[in-house]
């Protein structure tokens, strides 16, 4: 095949998001305000909304969590960009990461120059049960809903057939959760913004207080394996291997690279963007890799002209700790069957090796499914900028990477940004 190149430069020029959590009182529109207000903030030399030419955005199911259908050009109005094309993009937890992608394709074809991409999803309002049936909507509702998966299930038969094969273990999964507990505390928009070591606390004085017995945990492990402090949802999966039900929207403006110098003196460049399917979990000969992720990594690193040993920051999707390991691996960081080795030596720990999901990832960050892919773009926007704060990866990153997953890798798109 032909390698595939951006023929047009596209750049980031703004990049903002609400913060991601549960907020009863706001519909998915206060919530895109919100973003579209931070992005809006962030472009350097200021913004006329009246200079958009369109808008993608990824929603996964409005319909079903608030019971509201034809969501884009309600987005549009509530930001005053009506009117302007506004696209709804689903596919599942990956929709707004494939809408980034629509939004590079009409700005590299030449339709438009000056794109807004964002994502939103309000899960909140529903209970929990009702979540987990709407989300499952996500896997084959012919062959696996029926036989009793959700996505839970899901994920820990990844996570069981990887733990046979490669020897890792539940210390290895937790390992996933402690660190990004741990960014997500310095990151002001997470829904957790608590490392396990702040919440063991709480969960102590909470029971001085109330006069219960005192749990006598001597550190994180022992917390994480406290079947009444972290119980088990699937095996091997505990509530603290699973990103929350979230509510939320982020949103990041486009331009063609030549018009960048009028919005901003420091742009990112997005230079490469790959995205492919694959079928569902149940008809997969390997669960232990999504290759979906693997051909849609390719794809993108071929277009940028470079290789996994490249990326120096990366967002990639950890709906489940399981998943953020698999993710390493299928990006090419490590290899198959180490991803959980390097979690357990901190090699992607905010200031190790190979930095893994700066912003909390989805498990602290929160995970509001439509807007988790953009999401990811704001935190490496932040990161290529220097301006991440607490959580600011050292040495001046230039190269960073975002992977977003839809269902159980059916969908996968990755993208990679460059600050020159």
């Amino acid at each position: 095949m032909t390698q595939r190149k951006i023929g047009r430069g596209v750049a980031i020029v703004g990049a903002g998001m609400s913060h991601f959590g549960a907020f009863p009182d706001l519909a998915s529109r206060d919530l895109f305000v919100r973003a579209f207000s931070a992005m809006r903030a962030s472009v350097e030399k200021g913004l006329d909304p009246a200079v958009i030419q369109a808008l993608y955005i990824g929603n996964y199911s409005s319909e079903l969590f608030e019971g509201q259908g034809h969501i884009a050009p309600l987005m549009a109005d509530w930001v005053g960009l009506t009117p302007i094309p506004a696209i709804r993009i689903e596919d599942a937890c990956a929709s707004s990461g494939v809408a980034l992608h629509q939004g590079i394709i009409a700005i590299t074809s030449g339709m438009y120059d000056i794109v807004l991409v964002g994502g939103i999803e309000k899960m909140t309002d529903l209970p929990t049960e009702q979540v987990t049936d709407a989300l499952s909507t996500a896997g084959d509702v012919l062959y696996e809903i029926p036989a009793g998966f959700t996505f839970p299930g899901f994920y820990a038969a990844m996570a069981s057939a990887y733990m046979v094969r490669y020897g890792a273990t539940s210390e290895s999964l937790m390992a996933v959760g402690i660190k990004n507990h741990d960014n997500g505390a310095r990151n002001p928009k997470a829904q957790f913004g608590s490392t396990i070591s702040d919440i063991m606390a709480a969960k102590t004085a909470k029971a001085q207080n109330k006069g219960y017995a005192v749990p006598s945990w001597e550190n994180e492990l022992d917390f994480l394996h406290d079947d009444r402090a972290n119980p088990m949802i699937a095996w091997p999966l505990r509530l603290f291997d699973c990103s929350p039900i979230s509510d939320g929207a982020a949103a990041v403006l486009l331009v063609a690279d030549d018009l960048a110098p009028t919005f901003s003196d420091h742009p990112i460049h997005i230079i490469g963007s790959g995205q492919a399917s694959d079928v569902a979990l149940h008809d997969r000969p390997d669960p232990t890799i999504l290759r979906a992720a693997r051909r849609a990594g390719q794809q993108a690193y071929e277009m940028a002209g470079l290789t996994p040993a490249d990326i120096q920051v990366a967002e990639v999707h950890d709906c489940f700790t399981i998943a953020e390991l698999l993710a390493t691996e299928d990006l090419g960081f490590f290899e198959p069957g180490r991803g959980y080795v390097a979690a357990e030596q901190g090699l992607t720990r905010r200031h190790g090796l190979k930095p893994i999901n700066t912003s909390g990832g989805l498990k602290s960050k929160g995970h509001p499914v439509g807007a988790s892919g953009v999401g990811q773009v704001v935190e490496i926007w932040h990161q290529l900028q220097g301006n991440a704060g607490e959580r600011q990866v050292s040495g001046e990153p230039a190269i960073g990477l975002t992977h977003n997953v839809g269902g159980t890798g059916q969908t996968a798109v990755v993208h990679i940004f460059e600050r020159r």
